[in-house]
């Protein structure tokens, strides 16, 4: 894919970015050759490699899944100005 100096000013536009008249040419040539690389990768034969999350085969140490701390609901809903069936009451700030 060609990239061309008015591709460079219309992506500059929409990225909000100033980007000077010397330097455009630079940017056509650094665009250019990434978007060549993606063509070659794209070109690549993956039918037979697995997808992975991670490109090491490690395993995640997970500590267990268990309640460490006692239920104190009650002790901080006495402490809200407001609090009803449970669930703390806050002024309105959308209308």
């Amino acid at each position: 894919m060609s990239v061309d100096q008015s591709d460079i000013t219309k992506v500059a536009l929409l990225a909000r970015l100033k980007i000077d008249e010397a330097d455009i040419p630079q940017y056509v040539d650094n665009l250019s050759n990434i978007l060549g690389l993606v063509e070659q990768m794209s070109e690549v034969n993956t039918d037979d490699v697995v997808p992975m999350a991670h490109p090491l085969d490690a395993a995640q140490r997970l500590r267990a899944d268990e309640v460490t701390e006692t239920d104190q609901r009650d002790s901080f809903q006495a402490l809200a100005p407001e609090v009803e069936s449970g669930l703390y009451l806050v002024p309105k700030v959308i209308e």
